[in-house]
């Protein structure tokens, strides 16, 4: 198999991957993403259990039956690429896992199953390796998304993840599989071919919460495909008909140069942001701004007669409609509503905000009919690193008006949530689930990846069950 030439953009990129080495990535970005990992293993510990996410292990494991992938947190096994597809879809189970502030979708979703899997079917990979994947993971996926102009996809429609997610688990398992720069240059292509992902699964779908696990296994299949010799689409980002930026940019002007900006040089690992709270990005302005004028004004939520909330188009699109009674848990954690009225009535929007009892509670829903979401231009035409701007405006019952606004929420470029807050989250999170041991090792080999001798060593420590976070909440009501 021979790389193709081009001027373009797609095999430059291929080309970036085939090359990298863990020793070209600066300390502080590995660091950085070793801490990432560890945030993405505690998404997928807290999801293993949950009640949709029995529903699908049980549906998957029908399908595809018995096989040597773990699937973390359960005890089960299936093949390699169910596994992906399972392991993903727990890791986006809560929405407690990071995401690109700019080019929207969870990398970790898509990083962590494949490493695991793809190290797997290779009969292992040292940590060094896996590592130096998954930070070609963390920039392959970012890079794509820009070239579509990032959240403009959510707007228009898409699940933004799926779509360029397949080219971050593509250039993960083909990095793992050490392809070189022809044959990752046609897992791109097969990646590409293989995206999709349509935003409406919000609304109260549990495969809202699969569409990443979707793109992961199809990105996964894309480099093994490769592997075997089996071609695809070249210069999948440049081709004008038929092309993958051509195609899902189709009357948006896409901006190609963006796959191969700063390759090397600057490095879009340190500006995922890290979740604070149990809801989608786009949320977290709103969340934020809540619980601010809450502690400082010392506010009774009983007291609030009107809620205003402006926000651009992308947290506009994606995180607003007029919610009905109850809400799923999915729904409650897209909408602007719901999350505003958690954070004034509990001070906080983690998961006992999203138990069957906090989703039908009558102070919520009243405080709900009290919310407003107002598109702002401003917002929208404003600087890019703003797009998550809010403006919340409080009306009390005497007509006093508190108002704040949040231009880049906590976890964002300018305010990131810091290695060691990862590592407490972690441990919050996931310490209720097993016992202190366990926590301990997973953490100490995500910490130390790069002198792990086989990435087996952490799957084997999440293989075993986990206890259910939504059970070890109601025992604990």
């Amino acid at each position: 198999m021979s790389e193709s030439t081009s001027s373009g953009v797609t095999v430059p990129l291929a080309q970036w991957v085939a090359q990298l080495t863990l020793d070209a990535i600066p300390e502080p970005i590995r660091l950085r993403a070793k801490h990432l990992l560890l945030d993405g293993v505690a998404a997928g510990l807290v999801g293993a259990q949950l009640p949709w996410s029995r529903v699908a292990t049980k549906a998957v494991l029908a399908l595809e039956g018995l096989g040597d992938a773990v699937v973390i947190g359960t005890g089960a096994t299936t093949s390699d690429p169910a596994s992906v597809l399972i392991n993903s879809t727990f890791i986006q189970g809560f929405e407690i896992d990071d995401f690109h502030p700019l080019a929207p979708l969870h990398s970790n979703s898509l990083i962590v199953p494949t490493l695991l899997a793809t190290a797997r079917h290779l009969g292992g990979a040292s940590g060094a390796q896996a590592l130096t994947a998954a930070v070609a993971g963390f920039e392959v996926g970012p890079r794509v998304g820009l070239a579509l102009h990032g959240s403009q996809m959510l707007s228009r429609g898409w699940h933004s993840g799926p779509v360029f997610g397949t080219h971050t688990a593509a250039m993960v398992a083909g990095k793992l599989r050490n392809l070189n720069a022809g044959e990752l240059e046609d897992a791109l292509g097969m990646a590409g071919t293989q995206s999709g992902g349509l935003m409406a699964a919000q609304y109260e779908a549990m495969s809202k919460r699969m569409q990443h696990g979707f793109a992961a296994r199809n990105g996964y299949y894309a480099a093994g495909l490769a592997a075997g010799g089996y071609t695809g689409i070249k210069q999948v980002f440049d081709r004008p008909y038929g092309g993958f930026l051509s195609v899902f940019g189709e009357g948006h002007d896409p901006d190609p140069a963006q796959v191969i900006a700063g390759l090397g040089q600057g490095w879009h690992t340190e500006y995922i942001m890290v979740k604070s709270y149990a809801a989608q990005g786009g949320l977290h302005g709103t969340i934020q701004v809540a619980l601010e004028l809450r502690a400082e004004h010392e506010l009774d939520p009983s007291r609030i007669a009107h809620l205003e909330i402006r926000v651009g188009h992308t947290v506009y699109h994606h995180g607003w409609w007029e919610p009905e009674r109850p809400l799923t848990s999915i729904g409650a954690q897209m909408n602007l509503g719901y999350a505003a009225a958690v954070a004034f009535l509990d001070g906080r929007v983690l998961p006992p905000q999203f138990t069957e009892a906090r989703l039908d509670a009558d102070d919520v829903w009243e405080l709900i009919g009290k919310v407003e979401v107002k598109l702002d231009e401003a917002i929208q035409n404003g600087p890019l690193r703003e797009r998550f701007a809010t403006d919340l405006t409080v009306t009390l019952d005497d007509g006093t008006v508190l108002s704040k606004r949040i231009t880049q929420p906590h976890g964002g470029p300018d305010d990131p949530v810091t290695n060691d807050d990862i590592v407490a989250k972690y441990r919050s999170l996931v310490g209720p689930l097993m016992e202190t041991s366990r926590l301990d090792a997973i953490q100490q080999v995500v910490l130390g990846l790069e002198h792990v001798a086989d990435l087996g060593e952490l799957t084997e420590l999440l293989a075993a069950p986990v206890a259910g976070a939504l059970d070890e909440m109601e025992r604990n009501r």
